[in-house]
């Protein structure tokens, strides 16, 4: 027997209804919020995300699904959403055309990582980017829009802001942390690299000794220029004036070298010590980087695995038609019958092809929630035959001849 790789997981009813759910109310209130769906493809070339995630990132440095292709070409299975809508938004000139765009977008990401409950190596991650705009209340707008998202599935979650500042502010305040990381040599070895390629990410770390030496490392909160200070300001105004709460986390910095200024994590307590459950910030310099005219960027992403634990679909209501043979002469007006109710009236049918007895296509009715109950036999093949179509729900019956109801088809 072959099995799936290792990390990587078949998806089925329940999981995959709640999947469906979830894409299908997210990427409704996107629109809402003036967002298009952009679709983009898996495998990339491998620069795209050593541009953009970064070469001091885990993830380019540990975890790429990074390969040579039959044409020697350096390509990975994408491991994040956002650097394939910039890279797909440079190459479309949109950049150059000065144009304003918001996309969503949905999809696998590949890591190769250590699986574990809620983080898979193919997983799925809910996405949006917008492009173009400065103003500080877009980001407060893709805050507030991922926030309602969450709150459509009643999933509770603590929101933790912070700003990672700008070109200005952000050489000076990674002089004055590298000289108080140089004052210790006990910092794990991730650490280590990482104070030589983007010292920043040091305070990202999650080995516990890392985080008591880093406990009076120097914030850049307490370091923002003028202008980052104000637009943080505003943010958090902003957030206040819907009645969001948050909270400041001067540690926060995202996983990824491209964010500046905003940056977001929406954490729960209802799924383990890996508590992210969607995080995001602005970008303005990644369109820069890869190529692009600088325009600026900021958007989300949601890992999809997670969430699904956290919410539970609705209960659903009887829909549709559950239609089934009494004999084996019947089968065929059975599934005539099923097929004008799909083409011509575009109705939810479930046929069973074989013939079966009453109450096993009762039970197999009532399994599948069909809402309407019609069953064939001999008597209904006569040329004034009858179909009883029963109501599941309420349980009323209506009896119409077959050739009325045929033609009403």
């Amino acid at each position: 027997m072959i099995n799936a790789l290792r990390g990587m997981k078949d998806m089925f009813s329940p999981e995959s209804e709640k999947y469906l759910y979830f894409i299908e109310n997210c990427s409704k209130i996107a629109k809402n919020y003036g967002f298009i769906f952009i679709s983009t493809p898996i495998l990339e070339e491998t620069t795209l995300f050593k541009r953009s995630v970064g070469e001091s990132s885990d993830i380019v440095n540990k975890e790429m699904y990074q390969f040579i292709d039959k044409g020697n070409n350096d390509v990975c299975m994408r491991p994040e959403g956002t650097a394939g809508v910039v890279r797909a938004f440079v190459q479309a000139k949109m950049d150059k055309a000065g144009e304003k765009r918001r996309f969503f977008y949905y999809g696998s990401m590949f890591r190769y990582e250590r699986p574990q409950k809620g983080r898979l190596r193919q997983f799925h991650q809910f996405g949006v980017e917008s492009f173009g705009y400065s103003d500080v209340r877009e980001d407060a707008t893709i805050i507030l829009m991922l926030n309602e998202m969450l709150e459509f599935f009643g999933i509770d979650a603590a929101i933790k802001l912070n700003s990672l500042g700008c070109p200005e502010c952000m050489p000076s305040y990674k002089d004055k942390l590298v000289k108080f990381l140089d004052l210790t040599n006990e910092l794990c070895e991730d650490c280590q690299r990482r104070k030589k390629t983007n010292p920043i990410r040091v305070l990202d770390c999650k080995n516990e000794n890392c985080q008591k030496l880093l406990k009076n490392a120097p914030l850049l909160i307490d370091n923002l220029c003028c202008g980052c200070k104000n637009e943080f300001d505003i943010l958090q105004n902003t957030l206040r004036d819907f009645n969001v709460k948050f909270e400041i986390n001067p540690m926060l910095v995202r996983g990824l070298d491209y964010y500046s200024k905003t940056a977001f994590e929406f954490v729960s307590d209802k799924i383990g010590s890996q508590s992210s459950i969607a995080g995001g910030g602005r970008y303005d310099r990644l369109v820069e980087f890869l190529g692009g005219k600088p325009t600026n960027g900021v958007g989300f992403a949601i890992g999809i695995e997670r969430l699904l634990e956290l919410f539970e679909l609705p209960e659903s209501k009887r829909k549709g038609f559950y239609i089934g043979a009494l004999t084996q002469e019947a089968e065929k007006l059975s599934y005539e019958i099923a097929m004008k109710l799909r083409i011509n009236k575009k109705a939810y049918v479930l046929n069973e092809y074989s013939f079966k007895d009453f109450k096993s296509h009762l039970k197999n009715a009532d399994k599948m929630n069909a809402k309407y109950f019609i069953c064939i036999g001999n008597d209904e093949l006569k040329e004034n035959g009858e179909l009883i179509i029963k109501d599941l729900e309420t349980k009323d019956k209506k009896q119409v001849t077959v050739k009325s109801f045929l033609e009403s088809l």
